[in-house]
């Protein structure tokens, strides 16, 4: 079918042209004289992205998962004890690279719908006088369920119990475009990839490590070569990298992060607050309801909606595919056949969500699923009107 096929899945997201024509360059020399005026600033500007001055960005090939690994790998010992909860399909294989990593995990089972319980993790902390855990893993932002979780809720925890866990989170698919405050929250090792806020495609490890993180390498016995924290700290204050680093990506790079300090992080964060309401306000008026178990767990990057009662989700999927060239993310692990993710997140605006919610009832009505047509765009066009018209009185 003629026409640019809809991506709407939670990552890899849409990729801005001027992204694109960034990396449409002639491959280059990584050990050139002038490459660290190139990657020098790259870093120092990354850092603004995480929130953080002391921090240290560190970009390496690889997905979000060689994040997980480098920071497991950089700062821990054989049978340490890990603190994490798994309430998703990517909290739960953070907890499975643990786990194979050797260390002892005390992993919560959570509600798929929730988010990090805060309450327990208390309990777990508080009773651990002798500090045997060493880590508290918090997934931000679990992509399977649409969940976004406390991050500086647990550090308060740690304060107030004067725990010296380190703290790490995933924000894969959180940080650049919800709010992520890397110093403030106190978070130790912080992990994102290039394909969903940084809107690049699959390809870098973007992680941010605090200086009690690298205090913690000193002496962690876990084994480590390519995501060695040391190797890369050392090459990257010369401006280079211990290996040969993914260039084309890092050009890509530097123009997203330009992207987003020119729009202001503040106004991302409103941005996909907005777009978010507006799916969510579509889901309540299509008469379904999502994963994710109330407004204190719902995330702006992507929602999973919940299939109707008799009808596959993965039916959905095929047809929004096969028929109306719309990808929407499938269900994952025990939420496999039971809900379609919608995943609004990265290079986005208004008219491209009301595509994808045009698409998702064309798919939907196509299946048989009874729906009022136009109901979820009409609601999505109301609240995205009522916003712009409060912003315009706001600026009067």
């Amino acid at each position: 079918m003629p026409g640019y096929r809809g991506l709407y899945v939670p990552g890899p997201t849409n990729m801005p042209f001027r992204v694109r024509q960034a990396m449409d360059i002639a491959l280059e020399d990584h050990r050139a004289p002038d490459f660290p005026q190139f990657v020098l600033p790259l870093l120092a500007d990354l850092k603004k992205v995480f929130q953080t001055k002391t921090g240290y960005v560190l970009v390496f090939p690889g997905s979000g998962t060689g994040g997980w690994e480098s920071a497991i790998a950089n700062t821990l010992s054989p049978n340490d004890t890990v603190l994490a909860s798994v309430f998703g399909q990517f909290s739960l294989l953070w907890v499975d690279l643990c786990q194979r990593f050797g260390l002892k995990v005390d992993a919560i089972p959570v509600d798929w719908g929730k988010g990090v319980p805060l309450d327990q993790y208390r309990a777990k902390l508080a009773a651990d006088k002798q500090h045997t855990i060493k880590a508290v893993l918090v997934t931000h932002n679990e992509t399977a369920t649409g969940v976004t979780s406390d991050v500086a809720g647990v550090r308060r925890i740690l304060d107030d119990l004067g725990h010296p866990a380190l703290l790490f989170a995933d924000g894969v698919s959180s940080i650049a475009s919800i709010d992520f405050r890397m110093e403030e929250w106190g978070v130790d090792v912080a992990v994102a990839g290039s394909q969903k806020g940084f809107m690049l495609p699959t390809g870098l490890a973007i992680v941010c490590v605090s200086e009690k993180a690298l205090k913690a390498n000193e002496t962690a016995a876990l084994p480590r070569c390519f995501f060695d924290y040391k190797d890369m700290l050392k090459a990257n204050a010369q401006g280079y990298f211990p290996y040969t680093p993914a260039a084309t990506l890092l050009r890509g790079l530097r123009v997203s992060v330009d992207m987003l300090l020119e729009e202001g992080l503040a106004n991302v964060f409103a941005r996909h607050h907005l777009l978010a309401s507006a799916v969510r306000a579509a889901v309540a008026a299509w008469g379904l309801r999502i994963c994710a178990h109330g407004p204190e767990w719902y995330s702006n990057t992507v929602t999973a909606v919940m299939a109707p009662e008799g009808f596959d989700a993965n039916d959905i999927i095929r047809t929004a595919y096969n028929r109306f060239d719309l990808s929407l993310g499938g269900g994952l692990n025990k939420l496999a056949g039971k809900v379609f993710r919608i995943g609004h997140l990265g290079w986005l605006n208004e008219i491209m969500v009301l595509q994808a919610l045009g698409g998702v009832e064309l798919a939907m009505h196509e299946v048989g699923i009874k729906f009022e047509p136009g109901s979820g765009v009409g609601a999505a066009v109301y609240h995205l009107s009522k916003a712009g018209e409060a912003t315009r009185i706001a600026a009067e």
